[in-house]
């Protein structure tokens, strides 16, 4: 796609307002909040505050991909993935899966159908006691390449200004791709049709102490099949709720996760590049959503799928976001947890 200054001004800032509400939810969760800048210019007050949604704070709720529905199923490892990491969960077997699908929006009452980043959260759990949690969205590029980038994405999203987002893509001509996927990407009908991609790049270890700079992806096994918005609308508010309900009830729904490995010089901190399809991939195993609870009372509630944690075998690379989710996940853990009685559960043997 043309880099130049007037390449996001065409059809990809055709839907500016399309934009700015996806900028708002689905790419908030990727808010730096690490030590590059100054505590008086970034801080995870400053990012919670500014994914707050004209509807005001979801209260009780993650401040973002606020609206989410729980499952619980299986990670079955093939072996595979021991070529690339010494970690346990990709030993041949079967470890227990805790997730959480999600729509990219800090308003936990928005229609399904106005959100167009679908995300998945997900814990796998090994007999060794240690978690491997992921949080992936449907999009195939992260919005910009640097943190900064981003705080200034939000900010301009929020902006009064007709034109700040105009003014933010001829700055930041990296955010083309990505808007070209919001406005013209086809939309599924449902959560189980999505490939959930981890946009950010982790470093595996081997067993012989060889390192390899990956990224992965969930691939449905169902065929995807395009439906246009307006015919998603007329599904009402929460169709993907009770789509994938239904779907799992009548059998478990399965993701085959799948491993690329970088080749030397690929950009590994840079989000917002995609790498060459021609890189190696390795099928490491299938997740299988099993059961579906509802948020309010199920196991994902007081989950953070913080990408920084990692058994053994796996670490963090040179890309800044893991560590800037943290520690906003942090920040939104801790205030969703103080305001439970604004989102309070209805088992009667619950905490509250």
């Amino acid at each position: 796609m043309a880099q130049s200054r007037r390449s996001p001004a065409g059809s990809v800032f055709g839907s500016l307002v399309l934009i700015a509400v996806i900028i708002a939810g689905g790419a908030a969760a990727f808010a730096y909040t690490g030590g590059w800048f100054s505590p008086q210019r970034l801080t995870p007050d400053k990012f919670v505050d500014a994914f707050t949604p004209p509807t005001g704070r979801p209260l009780g709720h993650r401040r973002n991909h606020a609206k989410g529905i729980c499952f619980t199923g299986v990670f079955e490892a093939n072996g595979a993935g021991s070529a690339l990491s010494y970690a346990e969960v990709f030993t041949r077997g079967q470890y227990p899966a805790l997730g959480r699908f999600n729509l990219g929006t800090p308003d936990p009452n928005a229609a399904d159908a106005t959100v167009r980043v679908r995300g998945m959260g997900l814990q796998i759990s090994t007999p060794d006691g240690q978690e491997w949690r992921s949080a992936m969205i449907n999009p195939p590029v992260f919005p910009v390449s640097t943190p900064q980038a981003f705080y200034e994405l939000l900010l301009a999203s929020a902006s009064k200004d007709p034109d700040a987002m105009k003014t933010f893509g001829a700055a930041h001509p990296e955010f083309a791709p990505f808007g070209a996927w919001a406005t013209s990407g086809p939309w599924t009908g449902n959560y189980a049709e999505e490939r959930y991609n981890g946009l950010n790049s982790f470093v595996f270890t081997d067993s012989s102490g060889a390192e390899h700079t990956v990224r992965w992806s969930l691939l449905p096994a169902a065929q995807p099949v395009s439906v246009p918005p307006d015919e998603l609308a007329k599904r009402g508010p929460n169709f993907l709720d009770q789509e994938i309900t239904e779907r799992v009830r009548g059998g478990p729904q399965h993701w085959t996760m799948v491993v690329t490995v970088a080749n030397p010089g690929d950009p590994s901190a840079d989000p917002s590049k995609a790498w060459p399809q021609d890189r190696r991939t390795v099928e490491v195993g299938t997740l299988t959503v099993q059961q579906i609870e509802p948020e309010r009372d199920g196991p994902c509630r007081d989950i953070n799928f913080d990408p920084t944690v990692l058994p053994s075998g796996m670490r963090t690379s040179d890309d800044p976001f893991p560590a800037a989710r943290s520690s906003v996940y942090a920040k939104s853990y801790d205030l969703r947890t103080a305001e439970a009685k604004d989102y309070p559960r209805t088992a009667a043997e619950a905490k509250p």
